[in-house]
């Protein structure tokens, strides 16, 4: 299998770690030529993660993406969201042929409020049974650190998607397969908001009483969203059987990659959204913000593509209506929060 990785930032280049890592030689699009110049003389990227340092015999940087996507068998594409459609601009149907795509994304794009997914299928007929997830709870800083860390990659070709994963174990990284391609792609969405509102309520001087609360109903209201989108084996502590290889139990909603993923974006101070909501907690407008952390945090164009999408779904969930009201209809952080404070239970 050859791999190639679309994108530049923080987690493109922790996955590019760790597939060099098991030696493999990968194709990597990084749109600034200077950065592909800085990697080659100097071993590591200048903007993200410049701890790693990169065996550059195994990489074959280009900023065509063309020439990415045709030269490699399994594509990688790790760019925000917001961009997945100039970064792709150009390329055909033909050039997506026989690929298998991981998406390691969180975020919709936000023009059209779709995954990834509903994106590659219409544009370059890309078919569900082709097209992977890698997730997490992963923050491509600890990966960087090489701390240990849990992947889960998901796809309904179970046994493509283990064959895959295979690549991704190394000493710091783990591997956990799923099935559930769109759930656990919603779930990333929804966890990144609920971290957006969780630093705004650390910006707001909250505590961590407060805090437990109010992650404990986003991960309530998260699952009755999910439930509401049809997605299967959400209970807690309900089990069909478990792996017939590895033994483990089969996942539901207290896996990793739903509740783990949203415990850790919003505890953890390498992410990104926390970060952010934060700031706007601190009085921060939404640029100024952006401005500071010169990173994108998906959390906030999830905000509005989630709220439009929940009109047609009809779901539940308060607490990321009012970080989408608090973001984009500039109701006041501090009013936004009291009212949060009254759907707690």
């Amino acid at each position: 299998m050859i791999f190639g990785i679309i994108g530049g930032g923080s987690w493109a280049t922790a996955l590019a770690k760790i597939l060099t890592n098991k030696k493999h030689s990968i194709n990597w699009w990084i749109r600034d030529a200077s950065v592909i110049r800085h990697i080659n003389e100097r071993h590591h990227n200048p903007r993200y993660l410049n701890s790693v340092e990169f065996d550059v015999s195994f990489l074959s940087m280009s900023t065509d993406v063309r020439e990415v996507v045709v030269k490699s068998d399994i594509l990688v594409i790790a760019v925000p969201s917001a961009y997945v459609e100039s970064s792709l601009h150009g390329l055909t149907a033909d050039d997506w042929k026989n690929k298998k795509i991981i998406s390691a994304i969180k975020g919709l794009l936000p023009d059209k409020n779709i995954l990834l997914n509903y994106y590659l299928q219409k544009e370059f007929n890309v078919s569900l049974e082709n097209y992977f997830a890698i997730l997490g709870p992963c923050h491509a800083e600890e990966v960087a650190a090489e701390k240990l860390s849990y992947l889960t990659l998901s796809g309904i070709d179970i046994t493509m998607a283990s064959e895959i994963a295979s690549h991704f174990i190394t000493e710091y990284t783990n591997t956990i397969i799923n099935h559930d391609i769109l759930g656990v792609q919603y779930a990333a969405v929804l966890k990144n908001i609920y971290a957006l509102g969780a630093g705004i309520a650390h910006g707001l001087d909250y505590g961590d009483n407060f805090l437990s609360v109010y992650i404990a109903n986003a991960a309530d209201e998260m699952a009755g969203f999910l439930k509401k989108f049809g997605v299967e084996h959400i209970t807690v502590g309900e089990h069909e059987g478990e792996d017939p290889v590895t033994h483990r139990k089969t996942p539901n909603y207290a896996a990793s990659v739903y509740l783990g993923d949203l415990l850790v974006t919003c505890y953890s101070l390498y992410s990104r959204n926390r970060t952010f909501g934060s700031m706007i907690g601190k009085g921060y407008s939404v640029k100024a913000a952006q401005l500071e952390m010169n990173m994108v945090a998906e959390g906030y164009n999830a905000a509005k593509c989630i709220y439009t999408i929940n009109q047609s779904v009809g779901a539940s969930i308060p607490i990321a209506e009012t970080v989408y009201k608090i973001l984009w209809e500039n109701v006041n952080p501090s009013n936004g929060f009291k009212r949060i404070e009254q759907v707690l239970v």
